[in-house]
């Protein structure tokens, strides 16, 4: 499957958005692993990260990036909603 891009090779997305995918991707060892990385390498919070996050889930360009990990994130939060 190609995806657009524009001349740099990006596909729309910022640098922030694709080091979330990016840290989305990643497995993480134990509690507290991966909410340090994400104040350590993305200087966010962490509520701010899953807010960017929860919004990246529904941006196209996010899916055209990196679909994979954005389809298993969306099952993973349908899953949270229909537990409520």
């Amino acid at each position: 499957m190609e995806r657009a891009a524009d001349e740099n090779g990006h596909d729309g997305l910022g640098a922030r958005e694709r080091d979330i995918l990016a840290l989305e991707r990643r497995g993480f060892p134990g509690p507290g692993a991966k909410e340090r990385a994400i104040r350590e390498e993305l200087d966010l919070s962490p509520v701010r990260y899953y807010q960017l996050l929860n919004a990246l889930l529904d941006d196209a360009r996010a899916l055209a990036h990196d679909p994979v990990t954005v389809n298993r994130l969306r099952r993973v939060r349908e899953a949270r909603r229909a537990e409520r």
